[in-house]
């Protein structure tokens, strides 16, 4: 059958994407056709577009991280799915559980492999989970990638809890995700934002402390300040080199850091006493696996939750969602829908 799809085939610019039909075979035995519905995006689409991520990207790629939708045809070995089941694909399309490996690093959708942005998504059956009832389409794309990686950093690795005080950096869409998870686990929680209106908008959500980094460009004091000197236990480091070491400055004795991205930059130096120090972990969160993403659903389902999306558009305009994100006034998510 043919597919449609947006794809990086020419230069890496956002407004060389092109939308291109191609061919896609019939489901092998254990893998199931999926129609899409909706795609999220995230960070790493741009920079994949923009050449910023890996500059010897193959090429073409079908990009998108995150995608729900449809099972319309399932393979002869299938047993798990069947056609009509909503279902949400992983972010790596080989890692199902356990430790990440080298080879199933190497199946990211829209970078390794071909990704979501595409009308049909032909997945092997162990990459996807069913989409829970409470869950719309739109909620469950927003999931694979943001929701994920905070899951994994506060649950699966923090535990986080009543005792613990979590520190987000921004309003994007880990850190918005990052906020629920954190508030439905009863922990406290400390934003930052250079808007005051994103700042009162997190707030609305249950934040506990909010701090604009703008104003207060020494935010590591102030975080100390609003612990009673004592610092968060868990940092959901977004930010990169430039405020790597302020998150450090911000710990508690035993915290731990979580660095999910690289905004401002890959090189950072630190004062590795606040490290040794304190007994800080500081750990890389590459994503999730696929038994994470069943966690997260579950868990953001039964709690009521669901996503906070800032701008919606229709798979004609999904260049203008990528020029949306390049902007970075959206707060939470900007979802992608297919007709």
């Amino acid at each position: 059958m043919q597919t449609k799809a947006l794809r990086l085939s020419g230069d890496f610019s956002i407004d060389a994407l092109t939308f291109d039909a191609y061919d896609l075979a019939a489901p092998g035995p254990q893998e199931v056709l999926v129609r899409v519905r909706a795609v999220s995006l995230n960070q790493r689409d741009l920079m994949l577009a923009e050449g910023r991520y890996d500059p010897n990207q193959p090429k073409p790629r079908v990009l998108g991280s995150d995608g729900a939708g449809d099972v319309v045809a399932v393979g002869s070995e299938v047993t798990a799915f069947k056609i009509g089941d909503r279902v949400v694909a992983g972010f790596f399309r080989d890692w199902v559980d356990g430790d990440l490996t080298f080879e199933a690093a190497g199946t990211a959708l829209g970078g390794g492999v071909d990704g979501t942005l595409t009308t049909h998504l032909l997945m092997p059956a162990h990459s996807l989970v069913r989409i829970p009832d409470a869950l719309t389409y739109e909620d469950a794309a927003t999931l694979p990638c943001a929701a994920v990686t905070a899951w994994h950093a506060l649950v699966t690795t923090g535990n986080v809890g009543p005792d613990d005080t979590v520190l987000l950096l921004g309003t994007g869409g880990v850190s918005v995700v990052a906020l629920q998870i954190a508030k439905m686990r009863g922990a406290k929680t400390i934003i930052t934002s250079s808007s005051d209106e994103k700042l009162a908008r997190a707030k609305a959500m249950g934040a506990d402390e909010t701090i604009n980094y703008k104003t207060t460009p020494d935010w590591d004091k102030r975080v100390r300040e609003l612990t009673d000197k004592r610092g968060v236990t868990h940092v959901v480091e977004t930010g990169g080199s430039a405020t790597l070491p302020l998150s450090l400055s911000s710990c508690a004795m035993h915290a731990q850091v979580s660095i999910i991205g690289l905004i401002s930059g890959v090189e950072a130096t630190i004062d590795l006493r606040q490290i040794l120090g304190r007994s800080v972990r500081v750990q890389g969160i590459y994503v999730g696996s696929v038994k994470m993403l069943q966690e997260v659903a579950e868990a953001l389902a039964g709690a009521g939750q669901h996503a906070v999306i800032d701008q919606t558009f229709h798979f004609d305009h999904a260049v203008d969602a990528f020029r949306a994100l390049k902007a970075a006034d959206h707060f939470g998510k900007i979802v992608i829908t297919l007709p």
